[in-house]
């Protein structure tokens, strides 16, 4: 990096060398945003008197708040952040997008195969489905399967928000260390997490999660129009900076299994993670749980689809505008440089850009935005799962009270473990989107592939459990053993799973 400096001392823009310009007033809209946030939490609390109120919200949310919420949990810090990196980096374009649209073909797939099933009976947690079908072990076996998955993947969002908080800190206290900023960004932004879910229950995610896609969306158009503004050319010079350096590629036809964001990729394993992502992880289709009907549940997943495209084009969008404004390719060693050039990952990129060039007021409001991003938090899934599927089995016959009190109190332990997590990931360098979508896809296909068990009534609880296990030994085999893409891992791991159980011999099933 020093011998960038001297090569190119007008286009380094980075947040390690310039000085931090937050302003009083963005610190108090960042603190006024978290400060609304606990508030609704604590507005929520009043009705948060049993446990199916406090993860289902009784039942009663309307089909646009499920929508909103599904958007803002598909939006976190990892696609505020990351997703413009992609486009800006060394090589990036938009095909992403490739991935969107599998994406939408999985929506499809849910709203078919799985959706009407959730509303037949009077479940908690979709893995019910699977104590109904294959018993307690094969039930127990997914409910731990997504809490891993689950807390691995929200504490590489709570990381990545870190980037942004850290700059913050940095900004008032100029002398503090890069790693202990970010150690104390999630220390702090993990706790305003848990204070909120743990008093508010799921009322209080849904509800805030609207809040949410305001900011970010007013946020973004903010920093887009600040970027036009501010390129040589204006937004038709920036135009011309993309095409010039391909950053508008949006189909890549390439039969490359080891390239993530290639068509068939993006396309056949975008279609599987979503299947799964918005399927069979608990995370999500307890938002689908809120509402009152398998219609108005498909009408809400549907809708945010539409809307996630739109929103990728749009960050991917940011990234050229970023790419015109830094121009990274003018300096002596671009070529053989970091790709997100002259920044150490494509995720510092867009945090730069807020902290440093925004105007006052603006600037925290952005990193509101990224907050708001981050606060999406999946830690009163996880406390469902836990408490439905793994506690409830062993300890019976409590009163709903102590089961809330235990609901409580699993829910700030799942918050505990996210925070832990986040803070043994600190130093990584590897794009977030890459890190939290390969860790879903590593997990989610044998979940998958379990449910489709179910869904087309093949085997018994022994014909699934041998096949999530050959699905997870084929999965851990192809993540370390090959050079396969991400994108295939769950196509890899659901079709396994559902093929060995669908050859086993077994025929029996669990009672209903």
């Amino acid at each position: 990096m020093p011998a960038l400096l001297a090569l190119a001392p007008l286009r380094l823009r980075s947040c390690r060398y310039n000085a931090p310009r937050l302003s009083v007033i963005d610190l108090v809209i960042i603190i006024a945003y978290l400060a609304a946030v606990v508030a609704i939490g604590f507005w929520c609390r009043k009705r948060q008197k049993t446990t199916r109120h406090y993860f289902l919200a009784g039942r009663q949310l309307p089909w646009w708040a499920i929508s909103g919420s599904i958007v803002a949990t598909e939006t976190s810090a990892i696609t505020f952040v990351s997703i413009p990196g992609l486009a800006y980096s060394r090589g990036g374009n938009f095909t992403f997008l490739e991935l969107v649209l599998g994406y939408l073909i999985g929506r499809i797939a849910i709203c078919v195969l799985f959706i009407p099933a959730y509303f037949q009976r009077n479940l908690l947690t979709i893995y019910e489905l699977l104590r109904n079908r294959f018993g307690d072990g094969v039930r127990s076996l997914a409910a731990s399967l997504f809490i891993v998955m689950r807390t691995v993947a929200d504490s590489v969002r709570l990381l990545l928000t870190a980037v942004v908080m850290s700059s913050v800190w940095q900004a008032y206290l100029p002398n503090t260390d890069r790693a202990t900023a970010a150690a104390v960004s999630v220390v702090c932004i993990g706790g305003v997490m848990l204070l909120f879910t743990a008093v508010g229950g799921m009322e209080a995610v849904v509800w805030t999660e609207i809040l949410h896609v305001g900011v970010y969306i007013i946020g973004a158009i903010a920093a887009g129009t600040i970027l036009i503004g501010s390129i040589h050319g204006g937004l038709a010079g920036a135009i011309a900076a993309g095409r010039e350096a391909s950053k508008f590629r949006v189909f890549d036809f390439a039969l490359d299994v080891s390239r993530p964001y290639a068509f068939w990729a993006g396309v056949i394993g975008g279609a599987f993670l979503n299947m799964s992502t918005h399927g069979t992880d608990q995370y999500m289709v307890q938002r689908y749980l809120c509402t009152t009907s398998a219609r108005k549940a498909q009408a809400a997943l549907l809708v945010s689809g539409l809307v996630i495209l739109v929103q990728f084009i749009g960050f991917l969008f940011i990234g050229v505008l970023l790419f015109a404004y830094y121009q990274p390719s003018k300096l002596a060693t671009y070529a053989m440089g970091a790709a997100a050039a002259p920044f150490h990952s494509p995720d510092e990129v867009f945090p730069d850009f807020i902290i440093h060039h925004m105007p006052i007021g603006l600037a925290g409001l952005l990193v509101a935005a990224v907050l708001a991003a981050a606060t999406s938090p999946s830690v009163n899934s996880i406390a469902a799962t836990a408490l439905s599927d793994l506690y409830q089995p062993l300890v019976r016959g409590r009163s709903d009270e102590h089961y809330l009190r235990v609901s409580r109190l699993l829910t700030v332990g799942a918050g505990i473990a996210q925070i832990g997590v986040a803070l043994s990931l600190r130093g990584q360098t590897r794009s977030a989107v890459d890190t939290a979508l390969s860790v879903a896809s590593f997990i989610n296909g044998p979940i998958l592939g379990v449910f489709l068990l179910g869904t087309a009534k093949r085997g018994g609880p022994r014909a699934a459990f041998i096949g999530m296990s050959a699905g997870l030994a084929v999965v851990i085999a192809v993540r370390f053993a090959t050079n396969i893409a991400w994108p295939w891992y769950t196509v890899i791991g659901s079709l396994t799973t559902f093929a060995v159980g669908a050859l086993s011999p077994e025929k029996e099933h669990a009672p209903a």
